[in-house]
Order: C-alpha cells, then sequence, then structure tokens
C-alpha cells in the first residue's frame, strides 16, 4: 500500500472531512481513501460524450430532441 501526505489543507476541510468521517462511523484515514478511490474510478463524463460521439460518427450526426416546454420568467419576489 502507498502512502500520501497532503499539506497546505485548509482547516475547514479537515474538519469536514472529520465530520464526515464521523457521521459514516469510520477513521478519516479511511473516509479520505474512499473518496478518493471514487474520485479516480469514477467516469469522466466529457471523456464519455466525446466516446459516444465517436460511435455515432460525430457530433453533428447526434440527434437533438424536440423541446414542448414553454420559456417562462421566475419571480424573485
Amino acid at each position: 500500500m502507498a502512502s500520501l501526505v497532503v499539506r497546505g489543507l485548509d482547516e475547514s476541510v479537515k474538519q469536514q472531512l472529520a465530520t464526515q468521517a464521523k457521521d459514516h462511523r469510520r477513521p478519516m484515514e479511511a473516509e479520505v481513501r474512499d473518496i478518493l478511490t471514487k474520485s479516480v474510478r469514477r467516469p469522466h463524463i466529457g471523456l464519455a460524450l466525446m466516446q459516444a460521439a465517436r460511435d455515432v460518427g460525430g457530433v453533428d450526426d447526434l440527434p437533438i430532441p424536440g423541446r414542448r416546454d414553454v420559456a417562462r420568467a421566475v419571480d424573485f419576489e
């Protein structure tokens, strides 16, 4: 197993990690390990979209669905 030291981590981030680890009932080291592992194994959406575009022959060939909804203004009051 490899080790990693993270320097310059903001104290608020460390506190959030500690809280999250406590919520998940595990040590902070295990929490960080899980976050890093999930982060690097998650598919990259941009690469996935580029591959999908290649699979159908390019972005010019991608179907654009029609819209049926009507634009409306937001009332902030």
